[in-house]
């Protein structure tokens, strides 16, 4: 491919941040990263090892028990996370540059997420401060009050989809509670976590509080779970990562956080407003190139509207403009990784035999090299069919046509994931009925992907375990101690007095 966009003064050798400078791993391993525009190999980065997240948590453990972050007013952190975000504003260029370039997301899309990002952590400014906890009486007997406490060291364990707005998710709660972190990026895309270190040297947070270990899942990430010294993970991945954290936590047992794959349905009643709810398909499926975990992935059409659906929804998914990401025009760009392409292109393969192809099913014309899927709709899908079952995590829908709300319930419901659901429908009895029968953690009605981040976020079934988000998040990273102070008299029982 040819015009191929390079950012300026792009890193070639990526390090570990570790207790405010910048390390290599101790036993000098590295891993290759590439861009997947071309599939060449741009930098090569640190492959975190046991030794080096030892080093990392001893840092952050330090950095907490003698520092002053932890004790520090909340009013005070607040000030700090918001000069976070002014430096992550003030990086919205450089930052939508870089991101682009490492996940091949488009570069319209990456713009979107550095503003995330700066408004994750002023949300959470404004949360820590205003937060209070409860007090409560006996009169005359018993005042009742809790202590909230950081819980310590923090271990992040972050994807590469929309990596660096995903990295806030987890920082900024962690940071505004005053825990230390040690952040464990996704291998596929380390380039944008190299930012962190700058911003917060810039906005004044105190040294060894953030920690960066980059490496392989199954070396640093590894590490960082069975570490005794870290007692909390929020791990954000795929389902079959999660079991395995899961079960490496449980000798010490950590407390967990885990928002984990999805196949998520996309409920489209007769009664809705058609054209809207193609474009929030279409949307909900194809923007960050169908590497999102709530993605509406299966998209269920009641049967009067199926044809008409189908045939609106297919043309526009062959109009998608697929390109070069640092192309304003482009509006799916290449999947993050070879190795995921792979991925894709064997459940396209698939599913030409479990559906009726609509759209898509190969390789862009065009673009010969890189790592572009065109959007690809599968018709006629059977509930039973992998790729109505399995999460594909790319520009992949399966379409299948139910008759009433009993038959798209069990639809929607028939899948081992619990992610995100959407339902489309003017009535509003059938929409909030329906939406307590799904067995999701969220639901959208009427609408796409646009969430307030005061409300809880997470899954069931295979899809997470806990919630993170607004006062949540709070509660995760910090301990919440029960004070009782007695007023009056106690009326204790004498055990062992002479009677």
């Amino acid at each position: 491919m040819t015009g191929h966009f390079i950012p300026d003064s792009l890193p070639t050798q990526l390090q570990h941040y570790i207790d405010g400078a910048w390390v290599d791993s101790a036993g000098g391993e590295r891993f290759n990263v590439l861009d997947p525009v071309s599939n060449s190999n741009y930098a090569t980065a640190a492959a975190g090892q046991k030794a080096d997240i030892d080093r990392a948590v001893e840092a952050a453990t330090r950095a907490f028990r003698e520092g002053p972050w932890p004790e520090m007013k909340a009013r005070e952190r607040a000030r700090v996370l918001n000069r976070i975000a002014d430096a992550v504003e003030g990086r919205e260029d450089r930052l939508a540059e870089l991101e682009t370039f490492d996940t091949g997301l488009p570069i319209t899309q990456a713009r979107g997420q550095a503003r995330r990002a700066a408004e994750n952590f002023r949300f959470f400014a404004d949360l820590v401060v205003a937060q209070f906890d409860d007090a409560m009486k006996v009169p005359g007997a018993q005042i009742n009050y809790v202590n909230r406490k950081p819980v310590g060291v923090a271990g992040l364990i972050t994807p590469w989809n929309t990596p660096f707005m995903l990295e806030s998710w987890k920082l900024a709660p962690a940071l505004a509670a005053g825990c230390t972190v040690v952040l464990k990026p996704a291998e596929f895309t380390p380039l944008s976590a190299s930012l962190w270190a700058g911003i917060f040297e810039e906005a004044g947070l105190p040294r060894g509080v953030f920690n960066l270990v980059n490496g392989l899942g199954e070396e640093a990430g590894d590490a960082l779970v069975k570490h005794p010294g870290v007692p909390l993970i929020s791990f954000t991945g795929e389902t079959t990562t999660g079991q395995t954290i899961f079960a490496n936590a449980a000798p010490n047992l950590k407390g967990l956080s885990m928002e984990l794959g999805g196949k998520s349905p996309c409920v489209v009643f007769a009664d809705a407003d058609l054209d809207a709810a193609v474009d929030s398909a279409l949307f909900g499926v194809f923007s960050l190139n169908g590497e999102r975990c709530t993605a509406g992935s299966r998209i269920l059409v009641e049967r009067s509207i199926y044809g008409e659906f189908c045939e609106k929804f297919a043309a526009r998914a062959r109009n998608i403009v697929v390109g070069d990401p640092h192309d304003p025009r482009t509006e799916v760009g290449a999947l993050v990784h070879p190795e995921h392409y792979a991925k894709v292109m064997k459940y396209v393969a698939i599913g030409k035999s479990e559906g009726r192809l609509l759209a898509g099913g190969g390789r862009p014309a065009g673009l010969e090299t890189g790592n572009y899927v065109s959007p690809t709709v599968f018709a006629d899908v059977r509930p039973n069919a992998r790729i109505f079952q399995e999460e594909i995590f790319g520009p992949v829908v399966a379409i299948t046509p139910f008759a009433d709300d009993a038959g798209a319930l069990a639809l929607a419901n028939g899948v081992k994931y619990g992610l995100a659901a959407y339902v489309w429908t003017n009535d509003l009895t059938r929409a909030h009925t329906f939406a307590q029968g799904l067995e999701a953690g969220m639901v959208w009605l009427n609408s796409h992907n646009v969430r307030d981040l005061r409300t809880p976020f997470g899954g069931v079934k295979a899809s997470g375990l806990g919630h993170e988000g607004g006062f949540r998040s709070l509660d995760f990273y910090t301990e919440q101690q029960a004070v009782h102070i007695t007023l009056g008299h106690v009326d204790t029982p004498k055990f062992g007095a002479a009677k």
